[in-house]
């Protein structure tokens, strides 16, 4: 009997080493394989990086953008991996797709979404360019299909929108902010500022966050989500300047005639530059400095941490404090800013402030248009009517289209079409490098507010009343790829790349894209 009961023990003992051998070979645990993304939204050529953990050790790991094989990692002793760079193809559509990782023996692994966004998220981006790079829906060839998907009756207003994470926000002159669902135009929050509206002003996303200038004098920061207030700060006169968030600040001008520059955490003033005159111009920040336009004609750039000044070029004019908006563009070691006093575009050294070139835009103020610039070329509206197309390295024009009545809206660039709005109630569509017109709508009255593409999306608001969106009616092959992208492939689909070779671990993901 005692043999017997020391045979069950040993029995027993062995087959507890088996289980803690099978335990330790298959990962822990019976632990599934896992995968996390960094970042987990972007647009078009994000290097995103895939963390799992879960596989057998040592194992290859073949990780997938949709069905394309990117990558090949090497799990370490305990079945994980890191920082395993895969690039977003450049042709990947808004909208969900997915990351598989797939283990090459017995084609175990782990699957979860990424979200392509082309968003747009301030109203002149952090540099002030106004163009879209990521965008890949709308185009040369299909822009003329474009349709009215939904509009909404917002009351008086020039703010131009912003669009991040399926949401479009854009402000009143009622002191109203809107957040809608960017699909379907249903509204999602308001929130009622404490007196006056947005103006000029368009708001800003970064960080989850909603920021945005008011006539009452402050700025406001709110959770993008919910509406609700997270701060405000009380300048000393109306805000018609538009924030500019990057790094963890607010840069935002005032009519009390400061630039300030915020703590976007918790709205706590950093610094503040005083000008001669109001600053209603939205910021531009480039390679660590803040670039702006005073109502006292200087154009000026500052330390964006200390708020020094640097330098300041007078370009002229005297203009109405509520109405000089221009902001400038910073491109290649330029600083693009007009003038209202003899309309020129003039071009400076973004180092020195010398002035490079100027050209003259025609009679008319223009106080409102702001450059865009794509692939060597600066387009800007003008109070004669006319969109103009510059080399931005001379000024030369390239060409011009003339509306027959004032350009008001900043135009905007993306994937070679230019968009821009008018006072003859017309917002067009332009071939960006022949000017020829592509397409237009009639939106029935004064056209202020600047548009913007985003996600396959141009949204423009008209008549100071009635926010719209335009979109591509999609082909049944359009809607069945995106289909196909939403639903995650079945692993034993996927086809490893045999001629991969084993990706090493790279640093944190790069920010891919402004605000996003």
């Amino acid at each position: 009997m005692r043999n017997d009961a020391e045979h069950r023990i040993r029995t027993v003992m062995q087959a507890i080493v088996v289980c803690i051998v099978v335990l330790l070979l298959t990962g822990f645990c019976f632990s599934q394989p896992s995968i996390s993304l960094a970042p987990a939204s972007g647009p078009p050529t994000t290097s995103l990086r895939v963390s799992g953990s879960g596989f057998a050790p040592y194992a290859k790991i073949d990780i997938y953008f949709d069905t394309t094989d990117g990558a090949l990692a090497v799990a370490n002793g305990s079945g994980s991996f890191s920082q395993i760079a895969v690039v977003a193809p450049v042709s990947a559509r808004p909208g969900k797709h997915w990351v598989s990782a797939v283990q090459r023996s017995g084609q175990i692994g782990a699957q979860t979404p990424f979200s392509i966004q082309t968003a747009w998220s301030q109203f002149h981006r952090h540099n002030m360019i106004r163009r879209n790079w990521y965008e890949n829906v709308l185009g040369v060839d299909n822009v003329a299909n474009l349709q009215l998907k939904w509009s909404y009756d917002v009351g008086f207003t020039s703010s131009s929108p912003v669009v991040q994470d399926g949401v479009v926000y854009t402000g009143t002159y009622n002191g109203l902010l809107y957040a809608f669902d960017a699909s379907t135009g249903a509204v999602l929050w308001t929130y009622q500022t404490a007196s006056g509206g947005a103006s000029y002003a368009s708001p800003a996303i970064n960080n989850k966050k909603v920021y945005y200038g008011s006539l009452d004098g402050n700025v406001y920061a709110l959770n993008a989500s919910t509406g609700a207030k997270v701060w405000s700060y009380l300048t000393g006169g109306a805000v018609y300047s538009s924030p500019t968030v990057i790094s963890g600040v607010a840069y935002i001008g005032s009519n009390d005639g400061n630039l300030y520059a915020l703590n976007s955490s918790t709205g706590a003033l950093l610094w503040k530059y005083a000008t001669g005159g109001a600053v209603a111009s939205t910021p531009a920040v480039a390679d660590g400095v803040v670039y702006f336009g005073s109502n006292d004609g200087n154009a000026y750039a500052l330390n964006a941490s200390s708020g020094a000044k640097l330098w300041s070029y007078y370009v002229g004019g005297n203009y109405t404090p509520d109405l000089f908006t221009q902001s400038p563009a910073v491109d290649n070691g330029l600083v693009y800013v007009g003038s209202g006093d003899a309309d020129y575009l003039y071009a400076l050294n973004a180092s020195t402030g010398a002035k490079v070139w100027s050209q003259y835009i025609g009679s008319g103020f223009t106080p409102i248009s702001s450059p865009a610039i794509a692939l060597g070329v600066l387009y800007i509206g003008s109070g004669d009517g006319n969109l103009y197309a510059l080399n931005d390295k001379t000024g030369a024009v390239l060409w011009t289209y003339n509306t027959y009545n004032r350009v008001g809206t900043s135009p905007a660039v993306a994937n070679g079409v230019v968009y821009f709005g008018t006072n003859n109630w017309i917002l067009y569509a332009a071939d960006a490098i022949t000017g020829a017109i592509l397409w237009q709508y009639d939106t029935t009255s004064v056209t202020d507010c600047s548009p913007v593409i985003a996600d396959g999306v141009l949204y423009f608001c008209a008549g100071n009343t009635t926010f719209f969106t335009f979109g591509l009616p999609e082909s049944a092959a359009e809607v069945a790829a995106d289909a196909a992208t939403a639903k995650a492939p079945s692993l034993k689909t996927l086809q490893p790349d045999f001629t991969l070779k084993v990706s090493q671990p790279t640093a944190a993901a790069a920010v891919v894209g402004e605000g996003l």
